[in-house]
């Protein structure tokens, strides 16, 4: 039976597009940590619901223009988020939970403040933090992996030094995220 990622991956990604290929590896490499994590925290995730989530947080993608990932739409590349999360919302309201994170996934999350502050393409302006449990989860395991090329995690040293350049929020939440993670 094929996942529920799968099917959605499938709907949007043609098979053997150097983009899928992308976007599946990345997201294996986020769902493995996030499931890597869940586990050896004990936090009571259900895995197959961290799994799909993972898998589908870059799920908008394909929609933004961002030509050295394959990625030929329209939209400025920081929407892929809320896009994805507008994609699975127009799918089924039964996946909401991860239109929540993909839409929250961004950084370490955004504030409608530091969109508006730093000038983001982001529309519309909101908080877009991750709230439950998966949803840092999936936030913080994104943070260690690259969609430019397919590399080895980040340490949390590099990740640290990469959070700075977006401010004391930014970084606030990340610090956040390692106490509860590491």
């Amino acid at each position: 039976m094929k996942k529920l990622y799968q099917s959605i991956i499938d709907k949007y990604y043609p098979e053997g597009s150097q983009l899928r290929g992308l976007v599946e590896a990345h997201s294996r490499q986020v769902a493995d940590l996030s499931l890597e994590i869940a586990s050896r925290k004990n936090f009571g995730c259900n895995p197959e619901f961290v799994e799909n989530a993972a898998m589908l947080h870059d799920v908008g993608v394909f929609l933004t223009h961002a030509p050295g990932i394959y990625c030929n739409g329209t939209e400025p590349y920081l929407m892929h988020g809320i896009l994805g999360a507008r994609l699975l919302r127009d799918i089924s309201p039964d996946l909401e939970p991860y239109a929540r994170v993909c839409e929250r996934h961004i950084g370490v999350g955004l504030t409608a403040e530091e969109i508006i502050g730093q000038h983001l393409p982001i529309v519309p302006v909101a908080d877009y933090l991750p709230e439950t449990i998966e949803e840092q989860l999936v936030c913080y395991a994104d943070n260690f992996f690259s969609k430019s090329h397919i590399a080895p995690a980040r340490s949390v040293e590099q990740v640290r030094l990469q959070m700075k350049q977006y401010g004391e929020g930014s970084v606030a939440r990340l610090e956040a995220m390692i106490s509860l993670f590491e």
